[in-house]
């Protein structure tokens, strides 16, 4: 079980959340950029905390790391735009 030092948390120089993902038994370190939060997940908010819309959206996000893992990326996993978006939602623009 994870302890309080491995809580996302918000890395402001460089933009990103950064977390940990459990993958086959092992804890994988992984970020995703702010503006793709904002994006993906609340293009209309306006101020909102990244570590909010990374809480509300955990689910999701943690599937994608598990998706690039699974594509063969390597730890730190960077997920991008594209990455968050769901499979059903890749063909709508």
């Amino acid at each position: 079980m994870p302890d309080t030092a491995d809580a996302p948390f918000f890395h402001e120089s460089s933009g990103t959340v950064r977390f940990w993902v459990l993958v086959d038994e092992k804890m994988i370190g992984a970020s995703v950029g702010q503006l793709a939060l904002h994006h993906c997940f609340r293009p209309t908010a306006q101020g909102d905390d990244p570590i909010d819309t990374f809480r509300s959206h955990l689910a999701d996000i943690e599937a994608a790391v598990r998706r690039r893992v699974a594509q063969g990326a390597i730890e730190p996993v960077m997920l991008r735009e594209f990455d968050l978006r769901t499979p059903s939602a890749q063909g709508h623009g």
